[in-house]
């Protein structure tokens, strides 16, 4: 539809209303419906967002150590620009038009803080040289018989998988919840979530979806609004979706893998890919895999951001714990794909769930970029066998305080990514970090109550 298409069935839609959204710093949907006569008059100027939505944690609480807002600012509103190349049917709501909408400052210009301004900057550092980059993401995620409710009453404890056992790839687990899978599959292409793949991963009520590849904004919306879209689609059918890292320490966790590959500025070549390369590989490809393995521990908190996403980069848990690539090997940080001229591709694995799509693609982009543009060469000989005891190169950070620091103090993190938004960012990571360390856990309990 093109945009007087998509005005002519807002103003005909019987609902009388649009349902705007736009993610915080964690990756969390934040928006309200508006009527249609709001929506009309505040499309061209812009539409008024408190800014706290940039100023609180996942649990609304408001940080007390950041500069960009908080109380010494009265709150004021943020301004924020629809965009309509987002449009949007929901068809869970009766088909209610939807839109994304993005962060500026009072003059209009693209907010430094706001996720998917930064994966647009990226975007267009890649145009300027030349670059087109196709990306999608692929999430694992856990659903369980509960609601919002009954798991508040449980104190999120002893909660109902959807179903029993380590059972992925498993035909009988999609039959037997088959109106919940097939809604996944329909309801999310008719979102304009076209997906590639859906399947049961091992687990006890483990799912994982590829969503099908596009460019990189197009990408990035997809995966934001995927998230949302499945935890809505579960509740239709009293089920509670849950992105988190690592739900338990007995099982694995989620990963949300974002598979990259650069194409020329026509977008019909596949710059990846060399036939006369033994391994396929493009000599872009090998600056672009030594350029992200560089750059890992400089932007590790965007790409595991929360206390959780430690608890999954552990060793044998289908998740990377060093600095290794290797072509088609699921242990390490960096997985190529070299594969056919069109197919070729880098999956980078180190990326949880639990993320904010804009930011692990922006990270994912601007990393890969680095190596490219400073010529850098893949030195690093690829892993052969098992990743988790290749230590050639270092480990990754273990816990979100190191990643921060590390992240706070670079002066390459604020070189791709502006001092502004890195100072931000750390610093909303740190509040994270300090919020963890006042809470008295199941573990320390069970551990310390009797015994000490």
């Amino acid at each position: 539809m093109n945009n007087k298409e998509i005005l002519q069935y807002i103003k005909d839609h019987p609902s009388g209303k649009v349902k705007i959204a736009f993610t915080d710093m964690d990756g969390i949907l934040r928006g309200k419906y508006i009527s249609t006569d709001k929506f009309l008059s505040v499309l061209e100027k812009g539409v008024g967002i408190c800014n706290v939505v940039l100023g609180w944690d996942a649990a609304d609480v408001v940080y007390d150590n950041v500069s960009f807002t908080g109380w010494h600012t009265g709150y004021p509103d943020c301004p924020g620009m629809l965009d309509m190349a987002t449009f949007r049917k929901i068809p869970w709501e009766n088909d209610l038009p939807f839109f994304l909408v993005e962060l500026t400052d009072a003059k209009g210009n693209p907010s430094p803080i706001c996720p998917r301004q930064l994966l647009k900057k990226t975007l267009a550092q890649a145009n300027a040289k030349g670059f087109s980059p196709i990306f999608s993401q692929e999430f694992e995620w856990y659903n369980f018989a509960e609601t919002p409710q009954t798991a508040n009453d449980k104190q999120f404890r002893n909660l109902t998988p959807l179903t029993p056992g380590m059972f992925g790839y498993s035909i009988l687990r999609s039959s037997l919840e088959n109106p919940y899978f097939s809604d996944l599959f329909d309801l999310l292409k008719r979102f304009d979530i076209p997906l590639e793949g859906l399947h049961t991963e091992t687990g006890p009520g483990t799912y994982e979806a590829a969503i099908a590849y596009s460019g990189i904004i197009e990408a990035g919306d997809r995966a934001v609004l995927f998230k949302t879209a499945v935890k809505e689609i579960a509740y239709k059918h009293g089920i509670m979706a849950t992105f988190m890292a690592k739900v338990n320490e007995n099982l694995p966790g989620c990963g949300g893998h974002v598979h990259q590959s650069l194409w020329d500025k026509a977008g019909k070549k596949n710059l990846f890919h060399d036939d006369k390369d033994k391994l396929k590989m493009s000599e872009t490809l090998k600056s672009y895999i030594a350029g992200q393995l560089h750059c890992l521990p400089h932007v590790l908190p965007m790409f595991a951001p929360t206390i959780n996403s430690y608890k999954r980069l552990v060793e044998g848990a289908w998740a990377p714990t060093t600095l290794t690539w290797a072509v088609d090997n699921r242990t390490v940080a960096l997985r190529a794909l070299p594969g056919g001229n069109q197919s070729s591709r880098l999956e980078t694995r180190v990326i949880g769930s639990d993320v904010n799509p804009y930011l692990a693609m922006a990270a994912s982009l601007a990393t890969g970029l680095y190596g490219v543009v400073n010529k850098m060469k893949l030195k690093q000989p690829a892993t052969t066998g098992n990743g988790y005891t290749d230590f050639s190169n270092g480990v990754l950070p273990t816990t979100l305080s190191e990643a921060t620091q590390q992240m706070k103090e670079s002066k390459l993190a604020k070189e791709l990514f502006g001092s502004t938004f890195v100072e931000h960012f750390t610093q909303t990571r740190e509040w994270e970090w300090k919020q963890h360390l006042k809470s008295v856990t199941d573990w320390e309990y069970r551990r310390y109550f009797e015994i000490i």
